[in-house]
């Protein structure tokens, strides 16, 4: 959320397809943020008003996936040992990577 060019930038040089002079020139880093920001994706249909199932055949709504948008919002709704376990979960997936990882 600081700084989301950046990290679209660390992203695809992650996947091994830096961004190419002529796309940094023309505004493709931008445009890439500002389809997937929250309010771009939010406002998709099929966020609107489309379902999954999950493992378990349950049908889960895709809306409950979004909520405010806000850094920090996880507080709201995780307890601190949730938490912990997610900050666990995800420090190891990401270990090795070269991608570093930050608790908001």
């Amino acid at each position: 959320m600081a700084e989301p060019e950046a990290a679209v930038r660390m992203l695809a040089n992650f996947m091994r397809r830096p961004f190419s002079e002529e796309e940094e020139s023309n505004g493709t880093v931008a445009e890439i943020v500002e389809l997937c920001s929250f309010k771009s994706l939010s406002g998709l249909e099929v966020i609107k008003v489309g379902v999954r199932v999950n493992g378990f055949g349950m049908a889960m709504k895709n809306s409950l996936f979004f909520r405010k948008g806000k850094v920090g919002d996880w507080r709201e709704h995780l307890s601190p040992m949730m938490a912990e376990k997610v900050d666990a979960v995800t420090k190891e997936k990401l270990h090795g990577t070269g991608l570093s990882y930050c608790n908001l």
